[in-house]
């Protein structure tokens, strides 16, 4: 198994590429603002042709060349419904301040193939298995993708912005909700083996044990999950992207 990624733009967004190993066919997850060079630097480095375009959750940090990379390559973006408006339209997403100071007179568009994601499904793309899990909070349609152990290889789940190393996405953006976002954490993080490394869409790698051991946040949503809808005040995150 390849994995490999660089932080991108001013968000430092995590853009990962995913290949069974290197000359072979891959996935890209993420790529953000100003991602095409490096990510092309990547694609050579490890001679991979990517298949597929695969979005977390449509913040322009986490979308922003998602088109260009599609239109370059001719692979189609994978993407959950309820954020698939923000492919081409990403100030849906953020504040009035943040969309005028961001875009200016930019547009966006969506790549001419545009396929959703479902809560559950496994995508079977570049000789991997990767398993859809739907986690709104951060966003609507946040989703985080999920590779099965391989060899020396642990699970691996890529958590877009639901969580990081320490900490838990945002939620006071449109579409953000905390009591969610908990929901999500219990369901989809918690149930998952310690060993299972986390991947995130900023910052360092962790890993499920760690963050079930010392993540304030997967401790609230264990005690939401436990005894009812959390009584907790949320400051709306880490301060990390969108």
């Amino acid at each position: 198994m390849l994995i490999a990624g660089f932080p991108a733009g001013a968000f430092q967004t995590n853009c990962y590429v995913v290949a069974p190993a290197a000359g072979e066919e891959c996935v890209v997850v993420d790529p953000g603002q100003n991602a095409v060079g490096d990510l092309d630097d990547l694609l050579r480095e490890h001679r991979l042709k990517p298949v597929a375009v695969l979005v977390t959750h449509g913040h322009v940090d986490h979308m922003w060349s998602v088109a260009p990379v599609c239109g370059a390559r001719d692979v189609p973006a994978w993407i959950h419904p309820e954020d698939r408006e923000l492919l081409s339209d990403p100030g849906r997403g953020l504040s009035l301040s943040t969309r005028q100071q961001l875009f200016g007179g930019m547009t966006f568009t969506e790549p001419d193939d545009v396929r959703e994601l479902a809560d559950g499904e496994v995508l079977r793309l570049a000789g991997l298995e990767l398993t859809v899990d739907h986690t709104p909070g951060h966003t609507r349609g946040s989703v985080t993708f999920r590779l099965p152990a391989a060899e020396e290889i642990p699970d691996v789940m890529f958590s877009g912005d639901l969580l990081f190393a320490g900490s838990i996405g945002r939620t006071d953006l449109p579409g953000g909700d905390y009591p969610t976002i908990l929901r999500s954490l219990a369901a989809k993080c918690l149930p998952l083996p310690e060993e299972t490394v986390v991947l995130p869409g900023h910052g360092p790698q962790t890993t499920i044990g760690h963050e079930r051991a010392t993540n304030p946040y997967l401790a609230e949503a264990k005690k939401a999950a436990g005894a009812g809808p959390a009584e907790v005040r949320h400051d709306g995150g880490p301060g990390r992207g969108l």
